[in-house]
């Protein structure tokens, strides 16, 4: 047995005052406080207790009440290349329809369709609750689809370097010289050396140049 759906909420709404009278509108703005999770855990989402901008548009029809809204608020999360925090404000749209529980389904065995198909559907749909509706799950959904599945602080952020991690925003000309393994094997041998057998080594070469010239 689910829940009873309590209207202190802040994302449950009230619909008795819009009444069932098909054609009626009823606009509402609200702040709320975000709910735990809202983003794509682990990559970016809207902290939780973050403001939330609600606007709604609600329209009665013979179902029930169709709800149409934008969700405005601050996401936070880590740029996927250079790995820094980043900030990004996110706008997401949403229509749903909450239907009423004793709404008239006699047309919908029509065309040949299963009475286990009707089944399937009422998994999918969301009703009202003596008047009112949660908004949450559809809210959820909206922002995990609005959010980039691979935040980047900016456009062209150019990353991290492949070599020693250094962030190549904040140097630009950062780089390293490109050395052949085979004068790198050299160089280690002759730092390698003591300076009385580089000595040796050079008085060496000298005599043979001695006996060159002779």
């Amino acid at each position: 047995m689910t829940a009873r759906l309590d209207h202190r909420n802040p994302l449950v709404f009230d619909t008795h005052e819009l009444g069932r009278r098909p054609g009626a509108l009823q606009r509402l703005t609200r702040e709320v406080d975000a709910p735990k999770d809202l983003g794509i855990q682990g990559v970016v989402g809207v902290p939780e207790g973050a403001p939330v901008e609600l606007e709604l548009r609600l329209e009665s029809v013979m179902e029930g009440v169709l709800v149409t809204g934008t969700a405005r608020a601050q996401a936070e999360g880590e740029c996927v290349r250079c790995l820094e925090p980043l900030q990004l404000d996110v706008e997401a749209d949403f229509q749903e329809m909450f239907s009423y529980p004793d709404a008239d389904d006699r047309g919908r065995h029509h065309h040949g369709a299963e009475p286990g198909d009707d089944a399937e559907d009422d998994e999918d749909r969301l009703f009202l609750e003596d008047g009112l509706f949660d908004l949450e799950p559809v809210l959820r959904d909206a922002v995990v689809l609005a959010l980039p599945m691979q935040p980047v602080c900016q456009e062209d952020c150019p990353g991290l370097c492949a070599e020693c991690g250094a962030r190549l925003a904040d140097d630009p000309d950062h780089h390293h010289d490109a050395v052949d393994i085979r004068w790198a094997a050299l160089q280690g041998l002759a730092d390698s050396l003591e300076p009385g057998d580089k000595d040796e080594k050079s008085g060496a070469e000298a005599g043979v140049d001695e006996k060159q010239e002779k």
